[in-house]
């Protein structure tokens, strides 16, 4: 495919034309002539920065009208953080490839460098996720867990600032953007389950463009691939959305993918937790498997209340 300009859809986020341009140079490198230009475009994420996500609710808030405009044929990709990324896709578009992942820990941030356990009594902590703010209540009911919203470095400069004693992110932007020696402690998967697909890339494309889908190949990571299939399985199979604290992580090893499923009250004081194993040509199902027990723990309930809740 020489000769030919591509152009990606991406947010204008450093952290996105991070990923983008990194997107943009492998396939520079893997396809000589091959042109990448990057069209920035603003989604309804972007926009509306001063509610907590799970009030502004709705799937999709960061990848909508960029889907849109693929649609369109206004651009031929679009790269995306996994997370953001809706279990289901509209008609006419697929992820072609997913790039190896990048650290899946969340970890936390602090002024001082301190670990979860050194961070002062009633200490004031941000951060936008459901999923982050209930399973630190579990683990430090102490804490003032604030929202906090806007772009990775507005979120390290608020802590800067002094408006918060810590932050919890995501280590694969802190890694990606360089900033690793930001980072004061890693929360381990299987103490601090991560967001689906954290860490992984999702670059999204029309079904129907063959030639495409031909040029990102080389990108695609096999192991990558069935974890992340397996986590947004179990995802559409909770019908989860930004309301609900949930998690899942997966990892590939050899012929087998194994599956850590969460579902957590808004509290942190009930947290209902799965781990299965199963072959990777089941990953699919073992996704929908690991929810299906959860919600049988009694995770339905909690799914239950949290949407009549947000219905009021």
């Amino acid at each position: 495919m020489t000769n030919k300009i591509l152009r990606i859809g991406t947010r204008g986020s450093l952290l996105a034309l991070k990923q983008s341009t990194m997107v943009k140079g492998i396939l520079e490198g893997l396809w000589p002539g091959l042109q990448v230009e990057l069209q920035v475009i603003k989604t309804m994420g972007d926009k509306i920065l001063d509610v907590p996500l799970a009030k502004v609710g709705g799937k999709g808030l960061f990848v909508k009208e960029i889907e849109d405009a693929l649609l369109a044929g206004q651009v031929d990709l679009a790269v995306h953080s996994i997370k953001d990324v809706p279990a289901v896709l509209p008609e006419g578009l697929e992820i072609g490839a997913i790039p190896k992942r990048e650290d899946p820990r969340d970890v936390l941030v602090t002024r001082n460098g301190l670990g979860l356990d050194a961070v002062p009594l009633n200490a004031r902590v941000g951060t936008s996720s459901l999923r982050r703010s209930a399973q630190l209540k579990s683990l430090r009911p102490d804490l003032d867990i604030q929202n906090l919203r806007g772009n990775l470095d507005t979120r390290l400069r608020k802590l800067h600032e002094g408006q918060y004693e810590a932050i919890l992110l995501a280590a694969a932007g802190l890694h990606r953007m360089g900033w690793k020696d930001r980072i004061s402690a890693y929360l381990q998967e299987e103490i601090f389950v991560p967001a689906i697909g954290q860490g992984a890339i999702g670059i999204e494309l029309r079904s129907s463009d063959a030639e495409v889908l031909k040029v990102l190949a080389p990108m695609h990571d096999p192991d990558t691939a069935v974890a992340v299939q397996a986590e947004r399985s179990l995802l559409n199979e909770l019908e989860g959305g930004c309301q609900v604290p949930i998690g899942g992580h997966a990892v590939v090893n050899g012929s087998e993918v194994t599956l850590t499923g969460l579902v957590a009250s808004l509290d942190g004081r009930e947290m209902f937790r799965v781990t299965r194993t199963a072959p990777r040509s089941g990953a699919e199902a073992l996704g929908r498997n690991v929810a299906q027990e959860l919600l049988g723990q009694g995770a339905r309930r909690i799914l239950e209340d949290v949407y009549r809740n947000s219905e009021k």
